[in-house]
């Protein structure tokens, strides 16, 4: 093979040049060095893995879900990113070789007659997911790599990625962008293209557009952190390659826009810890969370400083390096901190985590870039106590300056549309997620939910699903006089589920035998690590027994040893109290335990708890977590809440 000229651009300034700890990251101590540091490790700890003409990448673990065939391609793709972040980022400069070592497997790997060569995109779907990331890199890197490949290996990878030309079989989610983006790549090479195709998926991806900057993966409710490391992440890169100048021009200023109310969002769900929310499908990706943070210090978006914006992603990069990811290996498994297996979802291999390389992203920009040499500032939850309603998921934010703790009051999202029958996803449906929790995902949370809910309960101890609801919006209520109270509130069709076989899982909640159980309308109301949950039996379904029914109010999933205080208190109506012990089912710890409260169930009337989460502040003395109290009263015909919180503030709130 005859690869040609590759690596031969001159160095950038040495990282020395890069500003010291003190000066740029007083906040987390990661400068553009350790940053680079990392990303260096990580890709030379994957390639012992790789095959000897490097064009598959075939880390430890059990085969994924679509074969060993797809999980060598992801190895090598995804890592591929971030070797073309440095490269970028350098100028081409490439001390460890990565040019020509990841040369040698684009020629493998799309030589059509080699043992080793990639599923083509017309043999698996996921090969398309893949391919775009190959040609952004090409794109990314073109006077180091592409022009540097041997004209019979750049006509191999033309041929390879060409298949997707014409191929109408992509799904009308984020994955427009794979389509978009290879035939962007291949125009700007003067390759066969569509642009009726190009446009089209544009359009598409227009159509995805909702309130206030967010972005949903479809048509769908399904609003999570692909909005931020695919949605948001695509457009700006996309109108960076050489092939997308005209297409990007018209429509360059109306997506930074979007992006920039998007991260005013976004920063605010970031937890003093680093952590992002733990919600939604693809949570094995880790630091790509960081990846929107990057792309809006390379939008220039107006609202957020380079500063907040790399204090953002570098607290998330660090606070998974802190627990454990990557593990001893250098190798990024699948889980969240530790490996937890159970985390996969179809689609995911063990090459799969590594689209983590999106997070790196910032390394595409050089050492005297502004995104790093502007000083760190504090994050929203870190400069003061947080609420924000946010309208297209349906969310309350609150995040504490105290336990720098966000969490979020979910009465919008649930990976489905309104007047679905399906079982509710615990990564989507639950009625709060924070940076601190992980809901529940074992088969028994996913049969009968059994955090973060408003259910009925069986004599046989089965809660209600609730996905599908009808959402009654969300909304910050400044009455005059009085502390903001977030408000946010849905009306379920709630339904027991006798689940099927396993499908094949996406996001989506279980399929099975439904039988319906009632309405039930439930109604939030939040201030900072507070919750006054109100719920309210509508109607129950023909034939059924007020009495051999139970209704739950259940709150926040906690694991020994965080530190963290989960309460449920009853504010109306006689209930007793209880918990949920589970074995195997947060990716946070082996067990987990949820606090609840039951009422006995009287159509067409209120009940109500006060739902707490929070890290205590240590304090002198034997260990004692105070008991929050708060009173609930209900006014003109049960129409207005008027709550004493337990920091003695007192609100009055009208209901939906």
């Amino acid at each position: 093979m005859r690869v040609e000229g590759i690596g031969s651009a001159s160095s950038l300034p040495a990282a020395s040049t890069t500003p010291s700890r003190s000066a740029s990251s007083p906040l987390t101590g990661w400068d553009r060095t350790r940053w680079a540091s990392l990303a260096d490790d990580l890709l030379t700890a994957v390639r012992p893995y790789a095959s000897p003409d490097h064009a598959r990448i075939e880390l430890p673990g059990p085969a994924g879900g679509y074969g060993r065939d797809v999980d060598g391609l992801e190895g090598f793709a995804r890592t591929f990113l971030l070797a073309g972040f440095r490269m970028a980022g350098e100028r081409g400069a490439d001390p460890r070789g990565d040019a020509q070592w990841y040369a040698e497997g684009l020629a493998a790997g799309t030589d059509p007659h080699a043992p080793g060569r990639w599923p083509r995109l017309s043999e698996h779907a996921q090969a398309k997911v893949e391919a775009a990331s190959l040609a952004l890199v090409l794109d990314l890197t073109r006077p180091w790599l592409w022009d540097g490949l041997a004209p019979l290996v750049q006509e191999q990878l033309v041929d390879y990625l060409a298949v997707a030309v014409g191929d109408d079989t992509y799904p009308r989610i984020n994955w427009v962008w794979f389509r978009l983006v290879v035939q962007t790549f291949l125009r700007s090479v003067g390759a066969p293209h569509s642009l009726t195709e190009m446009q089209e998926d544009l359009a598409t991806h227009d159509g995805f557009v909702r309130e206030d900057g967010w972005l949903a993966d479809g048509d769908q409710r399904s609003f999570d952190h692909y909005s931020g490391w695919a949605l948001h992440l695509y457009p700006t890169l996309w109108a960076r390659m050489r092939g997308a100048e005209d297409l990007a021009a018209p429509r360059r200023e109306r997506d930074v826009q979007l992006l920039d109310r998007y991260l005013r969002d976004a920063l605010a769900l970031v937890g003093a810890d680093g952590s992002p929310l733990l919600q939604g499908r693809s949570l094995t990706y880790r630091f790509a969370a960081a990846a929107p943070f990057w792309v809006g210090a390379m939008a220039q978006v107006p609202s957020s400083s380079l500063g907040e914006l790399r204090r953002a992603a570098s607290g998330v990069l660090s606070h998974f390096v802190e627990h454990g990811a990557p593990d001893h290996r250098g190798l990024l498994t699948q889980g969240w901190h530790h490996e937890w297996p159970a985390i996969s979802q179809t689609y995911t291999g063990p090459g799969s985590p590594y689209w983590a390389s999106k997070g790196l992203l910032g390394l595409a920009l050089p050492a005297d870039h502004p995104a790093w040499t502007a000083v760190e500032e504090p994050l929203p939850v870190e400069r003061g106590d947080q609420l924000r309603a946010v309208r297209a998921p349906g969310w309350i934010v609150s995040g504490t300056r105290a336990d720098g703790v966000v969490r979020v009051v979910n009465h919008g999202t649930d990976h489905a549309q309104e007047g679905d029958v399906v079982g509710d996803a615990p990564l989507y449906a639950r009625l709060g997620y924070s940076t601190a929790t992980s809901p529940l995902t074992d088969p028994a949370s996913k049969a009968s939910p059994s955090d973060q809910g408003a259910v009925l309960v069986d004599h046989a101890g089965r809660a209600t699903h609730r996905a599908g609801w009808r959402a009654l919006g969300a909304r910050i209520d400044t009455t005059e006089g009085q502390v903001p109270v977030g408000v946010a509130a849905s009306t379920a069709q709630a339904r027991w589920l006798a689940p099927g076989p396993e499908p094949r899982d996406h996001g989506s909640g279980l399929d099975g035998t439904f039988t319906e159980a009632g309405t039930l309308t439930t109604v939030s109301l939040v201030r900072g690590p507070w919750e006054v949950r109100l719920c309210r039996v509508d109607q129950l379904a023909a034939g059924l027994d007020p009495e051999a029914l139970r209704l739950r109010l259940s709150g926040w999933p906690t694991v020994p040893g965080d530190g963290l205080h989960s309460a449920v208190l009853p504010l109306l109506g006689a209930a007793r109290a209880g918990s949920v012990h589970r074995a195997e089912a947060s990716m946070l710890g082996p067990a987990a335990e949820v606090p609840w409260v039951e009422t006995a169930v009287r159509p067409g009337t209120w009940v109500a708890a006060l739902v707490t989460l929070e890290r205590p502040r240590p304090a002198p003395g034997p260990t004692r977590v105070p008991r929050p109290t708060a009173t609930l009263e209900l006014t003109a015909a049960d129409r207005t809440a008027a709550v004493h919180w337990p920091d003695g503030e007192r609100t009055r709130t009208a209901l939906p």
